[in-house]
C-alpha cells in the first residue's frame, strides 16, 4: 500500500505550516518535490527550506526532486489538463514504484491549500490505474490519499487588506480569470474572488462602482498589495503586475471584488 500525504504548506511564509502539516512530513518515508523550470526556482526553494528545517532527521527522510510535465498551452482547455494530469500521475506513480517498491508513506508539499484551485486530488486518484503500467507487481497496489489543510491565498489576501471576505449576509463567488474574462461577473455575487488570472481579466468589467483588492507573491518576502476603486487602480495593477513579473521570471497574484465594498470594509480612499 502507498499512503499518499497531500501536505498543504500554505503560500511563500514557512510560519503559516502548521503543527499538522510538520507530522505529516515527518512521518513521510518519502517527499517529493516537483520542480517547475528555472523562472519558478522559488518555488521549490520554498520547499526545500521547509523540508530542512521541519523534518526531524533530514538524512534520513527520502527527498526526490522531479521535473513537472508541461501543459499543452494549445487546442482545447480540458482535453491538455486531462492530458496534463495523466502525464503528472504517471510520473508520480515511476516515482513511487522507483523509491518505495514495498509500499510505505508519501509526502507531497502543496501550495496552499489542496482544495482550492489545485489539482493534486484529481491527479491522485489517477494513481492505481497509472502504477499497474510500472511492473507486473504494481497491479495490486493500493493507494490511500489524505489531506493536511494549509492556509490559502485567498486568506491570506484578507488578512493582509484586513478584510473579510464577505459583506454582511452576502455571498462570495470563486473563480478564475477565464471565466470572469469570458462571462462576467458571475451571478448575484456581491464579492468575487479570482484566482489563476493570466493578467487583467477585471478590464472585462464595467469598472465603475467596482472595488478590488490585490496581491502578488502573497506570503512571501516579495508580496506586494494594492486596492482602490477599479476604474482608478486598474491601470496601476497591469503596470505593476507586469513590472513585478519581468523583475522575478514569473508570478502568481490572486484579487477580490466587490460591488458593495463598504460591506467589507471602507474604501482607503475614504482615509485620503
Amino acid at each position: 500500500m502507498i499512503r499518499l500525504s497531500l501536505i498543504g504548506i500554505g503560500t511563500g511564509n514557512p510560519e503559516h505550516v502548521t503543527l499538522a502539516a510538520v507530522r505529516a512530513l515527518n512521518e513521510a518515508d518519502l517527499i517529493l518535490l516537483p520542480r517547475k523550470g528555472e523562472a519558478k526556482s522559488d518555488l521549490i526553494d520554498l520547499r526545500r527550506l521547509l523540508c530542512r528545517n521541519l523534518l526531524d532527521d533530514p538524512e534520513q527522510t527520502r527527498v526526490v526532486e522531479f521535473d513537472l510535465p508541461r501543459r499543452d498551452a494549445h487546442g482545447d482547455y480540458l482535453n491538455a489538463v486531462d492530458a496534463w494530469h495523466e502525464a503528472i500521475a504517471s510520473v508520480w506513480a515511476e516515482l513511487m514504484e522507483t523509491h518505495l517498491p514495498q509500499g510505505g508513506r508519501v509526502g507531497m508539499l502543496i501550495w496552499g491549500d489542496p482544495s482550492l484551485y489545485d489539482s493534486s486530488l484529481r491527479i491522485a486518484s489517477r494513481l492505481e490505474s497509472c502504477m499497474k503500467g510500472c511492473t507486473k507487481g504494481a497491479a495490486e497496489r493500493t493507494v490511500e490519499v489524505d489531506v493536511v489543510p494549509g492556509i490559502t491565498s485567498l486568506q491570506v489576501l484578507t488578512a493582509e487588506h484586513r478584510i473579510p471576505l464577505n459583506a454582511l449576509a452576502e455571498p462570495v463567488q470563486i473563480t478564475t480569470g477565464r471565466r470572469l474574462r469570458e462571462h462576467g461577473w458571475p451571478g448575484e455575487a456581491a464579492t468575487v474572488a479570482v484566482m489563476l488570472d493570466s493578467g487583467g481579466a477585471f478590464e472585462a468589467l464595467p469598472s465603475e462602482g467596482i472595488y478590488i483588492w490585490w496581491g502578488a507573491y502573497l506570503g512571501m518576502d516579495k508580496q506586494s498589495l494594492l486596492d482602490g476603486w477599479l476604474a482608478d487602480v486598474a491601470p496601476s495593477i497591469i503596470e505593476r503586475r507586469a513590472a513585478l513579473r519581468e523583475r522575478h521570471g514569473w508570478i502568481m497574484d490572486i484579487y477580490l471584488l466587490a460591488r458593495t465594498p463598504t460591506g467589507i470594509a471602507a474604501p482607503s480612499n475614504e482615509y485620503q
